[in-house]
């Protein structure tokens, strides 16, 4: 069985130590392993009983690779990833830099997975708020052909990364010892995120549209080749730690009955359909799955309701891209 030599830039962040953690768990065939961080602060990661310390990235030394998982910013896919490309090295990039270039493919495995090929060694994961609803669907678009979607996020707070996460707990810390509010100084957020939700993730254009908002509708767009679909967003940053919920409004072009879209959402792949419960936050972290529940008739002809949560860290970050290079691994392995 081959095994391959990889390298995770970005290792020292949230993303990059669930990353790690679950090339471990799912026994990705790995020769030889190097973790990258910015290199600003001596930092170390453990895989498979080792500790390795977190260099900054150098094109020399991520040469030396078969398959570069990128889980950092936009800048350190834009300076190393083609470059990479170029000399026949897989680069599995989660940062939103390539996601809309016509160049790469945006792959969800469970729903283009037959994308990836050796032309295109560079390829993009999603955002992590709109996995749930692009796994959750696919298959629902494949056999009704989705027309238009509505739908309004719930996102955690570790979506805005670590600084965030720790603004959360000292928010609420203040909060608990002094019943007091106050944005924490570190924190990336607009507002206070402690007991508090605010519609806004990402900058506005502008329209009034967020970045996240335009992220769902374009990126949704693409993975699933349907340029036509309407798509109306509003993304809400709630104080909770991982798992994004999604509350969505979704009108196809062919008929169906509640029972005939619970078989359909029982046998799409990476979804699982709740029938008589919902999922939640706390019951769906560190799931692979996405969850569907809540499946009810809309408002209007042809229009279900439904609840939709993720993951953020695993399938709309970390599982995504190893699950990538599974594929990588299962096609190509020699």
């Amino acid at each position: 069985m081959k095994k391959w030599k990889i390298a995770v830039v970005g290792a020292s962040g949230m993303v990059g130590g669930e990353l790690i953690e679950l090339l471990e768990k799912r026994k990705f065939p790995v020769e030889s392993a190097l973790f990258f961080s910015s290199g600003k602060n001596k930092s170390f990661v453990k895989f498979k009983g080792k500790k390795y310390e977190c260099s900054a990235p150098d094109l020399k030394s991520l040469c030396d690779c078969e398959i570069v998982f990128f889980v950092s910013n936009e800048e350190v896919s834009e300076k190393y990833a083609f470059r990479l490309a170029e000399k026949g090295i897989w680069c599995i990039d989660d940062s939103s830099r390539f996601r809309m270039d016509k160049r790469v493919p945006l792959i969800i495995p469970e729903i283009n997975g037959e994308l990836i090929n050796e032309k295109n060694k560079v390829i993009a994961g999603p955002n992590c708020t709109l996995t749930p609803l692009a796994v959750g669907c696919a298959l629902i678009h494949k056999k009704l052909k989705i027309k238009e979607i509505r739908v309004s996020t719930y996102q955690a707070v570790s979506g805005a990364g670590r600084k965030a996460l720790n603004s959360l707990f000292e928010e609420s810390s203040l909060f608990l010892k002094k019943s007091f509010y106050r944005k924490s100084p570190q924190s990336p957020l607009p507002h206070p995120i402690a007991f508090n939700i605010f519609p806004q993730v990402g900058s506005f254009d502008y329209l009034g549209y967020s970045g996240e908002e335009n992220k769902v509708s374009a990126e949704l767009k693409k993975i699933w080749n349907s340029k036509n679909i309407k798509i109306s967003v509003t993304a809400v940053r709630v104080p909770v730690v991982r798992t994004h919920c999604l509350s969505a409004w979704i009108k196809t072009e062919k008929n169906w009955t509640i029972s005939s879209l619970e078989k359909i959402f029982l046998n799409t792949p990476g979804a699982k359909y709740l029938k008589n419960y919902y999922s939640t936050p706390l019951n769906t972290a560190k799931t692979c799955e996405v969850y569907v529940s809540r499946l009810r008739p809309g408002a209007i002809e042809k229009e279900f309701a439904v609840w939709l949560a993720g993951d953020n860290l695993y399938k709309g970050a970390a599982l995504n891209s190893v699950q990538i290079a599974e594929e990588i691994n299962r096609k190509y392995a020699k």
